[in-house]
């Protein structure tokens, strides 16, 4: 199992900044090391207020995040599959699906990753042609 996250939404430190409070802020604060930024291949469309990732085989298409290393990884990852709204207990399809996902480093070097992405139809949503959800905020 891969101890490595890569979040692209609600989950990077400029937007969680705004929800300091919430649990899991603290659960990245206190579980998780920032490695720095990475891309995933993949087309980022609004959902609500928060993004949603589709893998795209087309490179033009990458989404900005942050890549983190996990601590007690399968304790952080059945919270965030919970915060998630994905996984045990949800009903089917859920709104994301947990996946590993190759993501590239600031140096160029590639990793897998844990990887929320969206799994419902994107008719009708804003594509969010820069990648990077922090734009949107």
């Amino acid at each position: 199992m891969s101890d490595y996250l890569f979040v692209y939404g609600t989950l990077r430190q400029q937007a969680r900044r705004r929800a300091a409070g919430s649990r899991c802020y603290q659960l990245l604060q206190q579980h998780a090391s920032l490695l720095g930024q990475g891309r995933l291949q993949a087309t980022l469309y609004l959902v609500d207020y928060y993004p949603g990732a589709i893998a795209s085989k087309n490179p033009k298409w990458q989404v900005t995040g942050e890549v983190y290393q996990l601590q007690q990884s399968a304790f952080v990852l059945a919270e965030l599959d919970h915060y998630e709204e994905c996984g045990p207990g949800f009903a089917s399809p859920t709104e994301y699906l947990r996946l590993q996902q190759q993501i590239t480093l600031q140096n160029g070097e590639m990793i897998s990753a844990w990887v929320y992405i969206y799994n419902h139809l994107t008719q009708g949503l804003k594509q969010i042609l820069s990648g990077d959800f922090l734009h949107c905020l």
